[in-house]
């Protein structure tokens, strides 16, 4: 899936692009999903990034209606969320099909 040649019909660079859909983590996602139309590595990023920080986002929710032993736990996946969110960032700069093992599959199947 590497079709990062040239501009997205937004008119941005495709790693740009690709950086950008984890930059407000679902919400960007989203954006870029809708609004690209064309290439597939912009559009695998938009998926990726909204299924799992959606899934982060969810979690976290729940986790913190549960009293002491749930705010730890939220606040560690708070912690490695912002770690990920870097290297997710850092990796579609590059120009890299970085995919997460569960969330890629799903966003791949999404994009094809």
């Amino acid at each position: 899936m590497t079709e990062s040649k040239g501009k997205t019909s937004m008119g941005l660079e495709p790693n740009l692009a690709g950086l950008l859909c984890y930059v407000a983590w679902w919400v960007t996602g989203i954006i870029f999903f809708v609004l690209e139309k064309e290439n597939k590595e912009v559009r695998f990023h938009a998926m990726q990034s909204i299924i799992v920080f959606g899934a982060i986002t969810v979690v976290s929710i729940i986790l913190n209606f549960i009293p002491f032993i749930g705010w730890i736990i939220a606040w560690l996946l708070w912690v490695l969320s912002i770690v990920l969110w870097i290297i997710l960032m850092v990796k579609a700069y590059k120009g890299e099909h970085y995919k997460i093992k569960w969330a890629g599959d799903i966003a791949e199947k999404q994009v094809k």
